[in-house]
């Protein structure tokens, strides 16, 4: 810290932190209502506007300039931003946005509160839930702000300022290149599944002899009880042509496509090569994670981990393990030993293929399954065509795409 700085919460430096109106907006009315769409990159962006014409809640949320909006309730990556409001037009915040109004260098607080270490603090403080993160007020009170001298605060904020239209051109140009390693690494899947990645070897063991294995092995596990028949019908099947063939329900006639695959493939269901670990009992409560604890607590959420639990008759131990969230669809690899956390998650255990590249057959699926909310997508992933290559391909696939995903994750990390 300089000489003459000092730290200060935000409960300290600003009037109070209330939230926004709940009630619900219109698309035409008397005063714009500003939403957490409306935060980009520090700054209040006017397009995508909503308004009210209720005037208690015109003469209650009301901003006046210099006023900083931030973010309590958002994905976890969005959540905590926070940008200044200038007075460009009359407006009104809504309830998923906290009011910041400020004693010090409005501007100055909104540089800081869009920093890398605000981001930081917003990450540690951060609740998950399914889909979306929540900072509340006292938690955002309990920031540490650095404060200089007034004159400070003002040269600091007047050449941040002055160079906002070249970082903003900056951060879209990140976003940019974003964009486009998702998209690289959603194709690089796209090829991996459909055998274009890797060349086929002719020498290797056909998938057909490596499904034959986890049949065995599926009837052994049937006869030990360990696991239930799948009584669904397959949808998959053989043309005279040697081809594989699934039946499409579509506007309610049935559609006969054919699933283009390398010889040595087979094509089947998830159900096929891999049987459900029952996690019933195991669950624990989302007010049962702590911050700190022995396992790690895992769920259908986005956060890899929600957090961690000390309660060892929960732990499952049988891993690897692919966890798909039914509510959700994400997909998360699981190599160590775990507590289920909060409900709607489906465990896969898989028979003899390689776990990665069931893993990744995955992450693709679910990004091509319709998002219905918070309805079920089970179902519909268990009716994707698996595409089964040989083992030692599956092996070759997997390290190919880990490489390729290392490269554009270095990237990423540069841009950060």
């Amino acid at each position: 810290m300089p000489e003459g700085w000092a730290w200060a919460r935000i409960f300290s430096i600003t009037e109070d932190l209330p939230y926004g109106t709940a009630k619900k907006s219109m698309q035409t009315g008397l005063v714009a209502v500003l939403r957490m769409g409306n935060i980009q990159s520090g700054e209040i962006d006017y397009s995508d506007l909503v308004y009210s014409s209720d005037i208690d809640d015109i003469a209650k949320y009301t901003l006046i300039k210099n006023d900083l909006l931030f973010n309590r309730t958002n994905s976890a990556e969005w959540v905590g931003k926070t940008a200044i409001y200038r007075g460009n037009i009359p407006a009104m915040y809504a309830g998923y946005l906290i009011r910041m109004r400020a004693f010090i260098d409005s501007e100055y607080l909104n540089v800081v509160m869009n920093s890398g270490y605000a981001k930081a603090y917003c990450n540690s403080v951060k609740t998950d839930g399914v889909n979306q993160s929540n900072i509340n007020a006292q938690k955002l009170g309990n920031f540490l702000v650095p404060i200089p001298s007034p004159a400070e605060q003002k040269r600091i904020s007047t050449n941040i300022v002055d160079l906002i239209p070249r970082i903003s051109m900056i951060q879209r140009e990140k976003e940019h290149i974003a964009e486009l390693i998702l998209q690289t690494k959603a194709k690089i899947l796209d090829l991996a599944i459909h055998g274009k990645l890797v060349p086929q070897n002719p020498d290797d063991e056909p998938a057909s002899v490596l499904m034959e294995r986890i049949r065995a092995e599926k009837e052994e596990l049937i006869k030990q009880g360990k696991i239930k028949r799948d009584k669904k019908e397959s949808i998959i099947f053989k043309g005279e042509d040697n081809s594989y063939y699934q039946r499409v329900e579509a506007e309610g006639a049935t559609i006969i496509q054919r699933v283009d695959v390398p010889s040595t493939w087979e094509v089947c269901h998830l159900q096929d090569i891999s049987y459900p670990i029952s996690s019933i009992g195991m669950q624990i409560k989302s007010e049962e994670t702590q911050n700190d604890g022995l396992f790690p607590v895992i769920s259908q959420g986005r956060s890899y981990i929600d957090g961690y639990c000390s309660d060892e008759s929960k732990v499952i131990y049988d891993f690897p393990i692919i966890l798909f969230g039914d509510h959700t669809r994400n997909v998360k690899y699981i190599d160590f030993p775990f507590i289920v956390g909060a409900d709607g998650t489906k465990l896969h255990k898989i028979i003899q293929a390689n776990e990665k590249y069931v893993y990744y057959w995955m992450c693709h699926a679910s990004e091509h399954i319709a998002d219905r909310g918070y309805a079920r997508h089970y179902n519909l992933l268990q009716k994707k065509c698996f595409m089964l290559p040989p083992f030692a391909e599956q092996n070759r696939i997997v390290n190919c795409i880990e490489k390729l995903f290392a490269q554009l994750n270095s990237i990423c990390d540069a841009l950060s």
